[in-house]
């Protein structure tokens, strides 16, 4: 039985817009909507040409090779013509090759917020999609609210859905645009749309993710009949985010339920790549991946406990859903104070480091990384720190150089202005080759300063160091009180590509985050050199 085509529509660059923190530049958009277009997307909307510069500048120029490239905006408005309506003008002169209309389908909204009758609603939508299609564009509308308002009112929500497909609209897009609706109510609205004379090849599904249901509700309108489904890259967007089509593709491509009956323009060479892509779109927001991210999560493949690991060790699938390579992710086995013997020769193996299971070196490596993580570190969540330790247990490390002493220093006092500030300077003296060297620095705060001045000058290994970067920088006091013990986690990365975590544990923040950051530094010239970093290269 030949498979039915399912089409992927992407909104990261106009609803993933409206997430709170995130502001996307015109270079951010074309380097995303190229993200997308050579991923095999097949609708990227762009934005909302003539309601900002940003978007209007983005639409001057195609910005897809192989995606249709989408303009949004709003029908026209009632009481004006197509013809004179600016809003649609923008819209039909930009370089799209398609556009998504937002029309009103709860009556609620047409006279609350439009504050016009539903029949002049219905004739915005039929102008301004007649009018699109006139122009040699590929015409959407989305149905706003359309779940709420079905509910509300089914005859008016689906009488403006029937307007749009019956205008010429290439696609009707159903909207969960509060994100409450359950995906046992999308399945039945979608199938009374669709007995109501809209064909499934022509119906979307845009849904919001308030109750965290966003990618079944998704699911369960392709179950029903629709067949292009919305979302953006990671599920960002406004209050809870969109439709998260990272984990939805994976489920289309490899479950299956879906798999059996559906293909989309993604293939499975394409498919590992989706890891990379997620990662990317978070490096270019400048925030750290979320490690549960569903398929391409750090962890989503992750085991700790000794019996799993065991048993991953015989048969993958025992704790697998999918092969991780499939999506382009990695199993990891990892090391605690919960794992057996079986996590660490796991995790020893994929870095390359080879250990007899009856060496009383292991025996002794387990040993330590329990009583440490007693003491308040946390290997599972550094694993580059985690693999310097092995390695100088079981066949040393080479001393590239020594830190001989360090201070730190915060000064608060007032400037010549009168005003109040605070300045942090360190101190590090380092011996590399015999030869002391000391550099002095000043930082936004201590850790910083430190920082600096520790990777100011290390002579001959200066140079290896210049595209490492701290991407994170976490603290957790573990007991309590001003005297507390303190674990610092640092996420270092180069130009590589390549991500690590490292990790420090002290009664003195300012210690602990040398030890993370002493680390990091290492553990780079170590990779450098191919003496470490399988995981970050992965």
């Amino acid at each position: 039985m030949k498979k039915q085509r399912l089409f992927l529509f992407d909104t990261t660059l106009r609803d993933g817009q409206q997430t709170p923190g995130i502001d996307f530049s015109v270079e951010d958009k074309i380097a995303i909507a190229k993200l997308l277009d050579e991923f095999g997307i097949d609708y990227v909307e762009g934005g909302y040409p003539g309601a900002n510069p940003t978007d209007t500048a983005f639409f001057q120029q195609k910005r897809t090779e192989s995606a249709k490239f989408v303009a949004f905006g709003m029908t026209k408005r009632a009481g004006v013509s197509a013809s004179n309506d600016p809003g649609l003008a923008a819209l039909v002169q930009s370089k799209s090759d398609a556009i998504c209309f937002v029309a009103k389908s709860w009556d609620y909204h047409v006279r609350v917020a439009l504050g016009c009758t539903n029949e002049e609603n219905l004739e915005s939508i039929k102008a301004s999609v007649e009018t699109a299609v006139a122009a040699g564009k590929e015409a959407m509308v989305d149905c706003e609210h359309f779940f709420d308002g079905f509910k509300a009112n089914p005859t008016y929500a689906l009488a403006c859905a029937r307007t749009a497909y019956d205008a010429g609209a290439r696609w009707v897009v159903l909207c969960d645009t509060n994100g409450g609706t359950q995906p046992s109510e999308v399945r039945a609205i979608v199938e009374k749309v669709i007995a109501g004379g809209i064909p499934g090849d022509h119906l979307g599904i845009h849904a919001h993710d308030d109750t965290g249901q966003a990618v079944a509700n998704s699911l369960a309108a392709v179950e029903a009949g629709v067949r292009q489904i919305q979302g953006t890259l990671n599920g960002i967007g406004e209050r809870c985010g969109n439709a998260n089509l990272i984990s939805i593709i994976p489920t289309l491509s490899l479950k299956p339920a879906f798999a059996d009956r559906f293909e989309t323009g993604i293939s499975a060479e394409a498919l590992t790549g989706i890891s990379r892509l997620s990662r990317a779109f978070d490096e270019l927001l400048n925030r750290a991946p979320e490690a549960q991210a569903p398929y391409v999560g750090s962890s989503a493949f992750a085991t700790k406990a000794g019996i799993h690991a065991s048993a991953l060790a015989k048969e993958p699938a025992t704790y697998e859903h999918v092969p991780p390579e499939a999506v382009g992710n990695r199993r990891r086995v990892m090391v605690s104070d919960q794992g057996g013997k079986a996590n660490f020769l796991a995790e020893l193996k994929r870095r390359g480091i080879d250990v007899p299971k009856d060496d009383h070196r292991l025996d002794a490596l387990i040993a330590i990384v329990k009583e440490r993580e007693a003491e308040g570190y946390a290997y599972e969540g550094a694993d580059a720190s985690f693999e310097l330790l092995a390695r100088k247990m079981l066949h040393g490390l080479p001393e590239f150089f020594n830190v001989t002493s360090f201070r730190c220093m915060v000064e608060r006092r007032f400037d010549a202005n009168g005003n109040l500030k605070t300045v942090s300077e360190a101190i590090v003296k380092v011996m590399v080759d015999g030869e002391e060297k000391m550099s002095v620095a000043e930082g936004h705060g201590p850790v910083n300063a430190l920082d600096i001045a520790l990777r100011k000058d290390l002579g001959k290994y200066q140079s290896e160091i210049v595209d490492l970067e701290l991407a994170d920088f976490k603290v957790r006091i573990l007991n309590g009180g001003t005297e507390a013990i303190t674990r610092v986690l640092v996420e270092s990365h180069d130009s590589t590509g390549a991500r690590w975590w490292t990790v420090g544990v002290s009664e003195n923040i300012i210690d602990a985050s040398f030890q993370a950051l002493m680390d990091s530094i290492i553990y780079k010239l170590m990779k450098n050199r191919e003496m470490a970093g399988l995981v970050a290269a992965e």
